[in-house]
């Protein structure tokens, strides 16, 4: 909206004209038609030049001022002047006409956002030519030139040449061109003739259209944000098109300009849309987005709205945040944009329920605008009439209601989720102006925390209510903890969303578990669900989970010991209180056992039974990991990590219950055999002998039935056909994972080329088991990842691996040129993130192995690199689990010496240690020029 404003000065125009006017004269002579001669390419240069120093200028006085709204205004009022020189120069010199009729003049207009006097560096320019009758030689000579110069400039230039009837006529029939003319502003040219139709477009187009317009802006809207993602909190926000974002304050711009036919901002508040205050925060708004974008532009030298990781970093330190204990610089920028992007949502509240009360927008199209039908109705709740039902939404008897009783704010939503109703604009802005209502007093109020546990707790809407107690500001006031992680984004390429709206998905998904939604997925969540004896401290400890975020020390010990604060102030029992601290604390215990550590391996079972204790424990912390990893973001939870927890829980609740020690070692071998001969029962006898007799202990304890029944048939097969290489492949639908099998001779490299051949096909192993035969083969397991949905599709992936992997150990493939090649393909995370490598290295976590535990930077080919450097510590691997979160990638490696022996030695540790860092920390170009040295 236009406002004044310090556009500045980028560039001197009377000193630009008096260049080119010299230009002109020093060319001298005339063409064949009479005409000067056009020193064009003179005159682009010094257009190019001033252009250039402009934009420059621009940019520098954006550092400097940090004034986003005048970065725009400056580079518009920029464009409007070389527009009117290139303007005058065509119709003064090159296409003069002495006598001109009334059909030789025209209007250049600035449509779009530079009709609105804003213009971001890289965007493009959006012109209208006006003509007074229909196109003549003369206007399409002056409108070619003037397009072409701008072209010749390197700008992007979006024209129409219309006549003002045609202009009518369109904006008719097309809400697109109806917007555009909307914020047509005049640039150089005929004034009547814009005037003309800035008449006629308010007379015959907007004139008693208005409810029209509303609802196709609104519609557009709500279109918009599906496509970009419904939430206004993702991390890597459109400044433009996202929710929250520049687009959302247009909409506003234009229904305000076509509803109150204004330019003015200052009349909003005259009319009482918005107050002072508020349209305050517009503006400031405003001018945090656009400063945001144009940094953006000026930085990728396009118009690239998207603000992404890479870019997040130098802008923060552009726009001049600096670090906090527990948030880096660039979290605490993009939390203030997380909190603009929230107020531009409660702005768009506001405005709504102005235009409800002023009736913009008859009932009919109101109600089709937020999904009701019928007359407007108006009638009292019986239990609480306070509040009543208007139009099919909930709203409030008067503008009194919080004040004489603040516990309301807490009623209202409590009704809204018992009622399933929305709530009325004028609620929400009534709510959203009472905040300073929610105080100490209200915090401790028994009848009120009563009311926001069953909100919390509910099986209906609990979701949907905490969002818009949130959006509202109530939640954050309420739990004042929950507030200073509102809006918090974590600067990692895992979490998806802010910190507190992964907690509200986090409990929608909680409670569709507990309807028996998505059972499919989960169905030992689905399934537990029910027995728990302890839902009320599940819900509350989900939402507490990552309620201390952005502090400096561990987030888990912290928000437990908020819980134990906050718990009692609920109601909850000591007990209650500290089964709900606990299992804030442990919050992410059971996926990070799940997905890297051995889950055959008996000690890692036992230590963790030791951490939960107790089988309800064990049910909550399974239920509570299912939610919080879903509701990370899409496509983060697999089938692969559900099967991981499931397993993890299969595994543990024996030892909960005291049954894992009722069979010594030596009698589950044995058991273990007697139940594969058992299924062997019709293979030859001397074929099932040997089958029982091929594989050392570990394998018997470690692997399923139906899995030992396929290598055995596999290893009969290999023998059979005489050949000591063999694969097997099986597309493992539910779980998200293709299993392929490697029965291969044994070698310390074997893991390696398996992981270098994934690699060069592109597949992603996830993990991977290794065994060793009795007679030297070995046969070896890796999960990769799933692509295609399809098994069909899936199977032919898999036979195009297996067959690589047959290649590379027969030596017809040669694997680092492969690899190379995929790795140069392969997306690589974004330049934005760096983390140091650290290996670690522990002789605890299990009796029979060293486990080794590398975090570094994900990259293609990683587990290619660390597989490679522990074959070549002639160390054997007995297992791998790789888990990666976001840019991060965990990669667990059980081992022993070549005696199957653990590392015991501190030296060897060290060794260890400092060959992987070194072979991650090399460059391709280092190891390269290494090669060739």
């Amino acid at each position: 909206m236009t406002r004044a404003a310090d556009t500045g000065i980028l560039i001197d125009e009377a000193a630009v004209r008096a260049e080119i006017a010299a230009l002109c004269a020093a060319s001298g002579g005339t063409r064949r038609d009479g005409r000067a001669t056009d020193p064009r390419a003179g005159i682009l240069a010094v257009l190019k030049r001033v252009n250039a120093e402009g934009r420059e200028k621009a940019r520098l006085l954006l550092v400097e001022e940090r004034h986003g709204m005048r970065c725009a205004e400056r580079l518009s009022a920029m464009m409007d002047t070389i527009i009117r020189i290139v303007y005058d120069h065509a119709v003064e010199r090159v296409f003069k006409v002495d006598n001109p009729s009334s059909s030789e003049h025209m209007t250049l207009a600035a449509v779009g956002g530079y009709g609105r006097g804003t213009l971001g560096p890289a965007s493009d320019i959006d012109l209208l030519f006006l003509l007074p009758y229909k196109q003549t030689p003369w206007g399409e000579s002056v409108v070619e030139y003037v397009l072409y110069m701008l072209w010749d400039l390197g700008l992007k230039v979006g024209h129409a040449t219309r006549r003002v009837d045609e202009c009518i006529r369109l904006a008719r029939s097309d809400m697109t061109i109806r917007t555009a003319l909307l914020e047509a502003r005049r640039i150089w040219g005929d004034e009547a003739l814009f005037a003309e139709l800035r008449q006629r477009f308010s007379a015959e187009v907007v004139k008693g259209t208005g409810p029209e317009f509303i609802l196709a802006k609104l519609a557009e809207r709500d279109e918009r944000h599906r496509r970009q993602g419904t939430s206004r909190y993702l991390v890597e926000p459109n400044v433009k098109e996202g929710k929250g974002g520049l687009r959302d304050l247009h909409t506003l711009f234009w229904i305000a300009k076509y509803f109150y036919e204004t330019d003015d901002t200052g009349d909003l508040v005259a009319r009482g849309v918005f107050s002072k205050a508020e349209m305050a925060r517009f503006h400031k708004c405003e001018d945090f987005l656009w400063a945001v974008r144009c940094n953006l532009h000026y930085l990728t030298r396009r118009p690239d709205d998207r603000l992404g990781f890479e870019w997040q970093r130098e802008i923060a330190a552009l726009l001049g945040y600096q670090g906090h204990p527990g948030l880096s610089p660039v979290e605490r920028f993009m939390k203030h944009y997380f909190l603009v992007a929230k107020d531009v949502g409660d702005l768009t509240r506001i405005f709504c329920a102005a235009l409800e009360e002023t009736h913009a927008k008859p009932i009919p199209v109101l109600d089709r605008v937020f999904g009701r039908a019928g007359r407007r109705r108006r009638k009292s709740l019986p239990d609480t009439p306070q509040f009543v039902v208007e139009n099919e939404r909930l709203g409030i008897a008067d503008d009194g209601v919080f004040e004489r009783d603040p516990v309301d704010l807490l009623r209202i939503f409590h009704v809204a989720d018992k009622s399933g109703l929305d709530f009325h604009p004028d609620a929400l802005k009534l709510i959203t102006r009472s905040l300073r209502l929610v105080d100490a007093r209200l915090r401790d109020d028994e009848e009120a925390n009563r009311l926001f546990l069953e909100i919390l707790t509910s099986r209906k809407h609990a979701e949907t209510v905490l969002r818009s107690m949130n959006e509202t500001g109530v939640l954050g006031r309420f739990i004042g903890d929950f507030g200073k992680v509102v809006a918090m984004m974590q600067f990692n390429m895992y979490h998806h969303y802010t910190v507190d709206e992964h907690t509200l998905r986090a409990i929608g998904i909680l409670a569709a578990i507990e309807r028996g939604e998505g059972g499919g997925e989960h169905p030992l969540a689905t399934d537990l669900i029910r027995k728990i004896q302890h839902r009320r401290e599940l819900y509350v400890a989900l939402f507490l989970h990552d309620i201390a975020k952005g502090r400096p020390e561990d987030h888990s010990v912290a928000g437990a010991r908020i819980a134990r604060r906050l718990c009692p102030r609920f109601g909850f029992t000591p007990a209650e209180t500290e089964l709900t601290a606990w299992l804030v604390e442990q919050h992410l215990t059971m996926s990070i056992v799940a997905q890297s550590r051995d889950l055959a391996d008996r000690k890692t079972i036992r230590d963790f039974a030791a951490v939960v204790q107790t089988i309800e424990r064990l049910k909550l912390l399974l239920i509570l990991t299912v939610a919080d990893i879903r509701a990370v973001g899409p496509g983060v939870w697999t089938g692969w990590k559900g099967q991981l927890l499931r397993t993890l829980y299969y595994e543990t609740e024996p030892f909960l219950l005291g049954g894992h020690s009722q069979l010594s070692r030596d009698q589950r071998v044995a058991a273990a055999k007697a139940e594969l001969g058992a299924s062997l029962a019709d293979w030859p006898a001397a074929a099932r002998e040997r089958a029982l007799a091929r594989h050392y202990d570990p394998y018997w304890m470690r692997v399923d039935l139906p899995v030992k029944i396929a290598h055995a048939e596999l290893l009969r097969k290999s023998d059979e056909a005489g050949r000591r290489l063999a694969t097997a492949f099986t597309a493992r639908a539910f779980e998200g994972v293709t299993e392929i099998t490697v029965v291969a001779p044994d070698h310390p490299r074997l893991l390696s080329t398996l992981a270098g051949a994934c690699t060069a096909a592109g597949a992603n192993i996830v993990d991977a088991q290794i065994f060793t035969t009795t007679d030297g083969l070995a046969l070896d397991t890796i999960m990769v990842s799933r692509e295609f949905p399809a098994d069909e599709d899936e199977l032919r992936r898999a036979e195009r691996i297996a067959k690589l992997i047959e290649a590379a150990l027969e030596g017809r493939e040669r694997l680092p040129e492969m690899i190379a090649r995929r790795v140069v393909q392969q997306k690589k995370p974004p330049k934005a993130f760096v983390l140091p490598t650290e290996v670690t290295i522990d002789n605890d976590l299990s009796e029979q192995f060293t486990v080794i535990e590398v975090s570094s930077l994900d990259r293609p080919g990683l587990l290619y690199e660390l597989t490679r450097s522990i074959s070549d510590l002639a160390l054997n691997i007995a297992s791998a689990h790789v888990a990666t979160f976001g840019e991060r990638a965990v990669d667990v490696f059980y081992v022993t010496d070549l005696t199957r022996q653990k590392i015991q030695s501190s030296a060897k540790h060290t060794v260890i240690r400092k060959r992987i860092l070194q072979a991650l920390d090399e460059t391709g170009e280092a190891k390269a020029a290494k090669k060739a040295g």
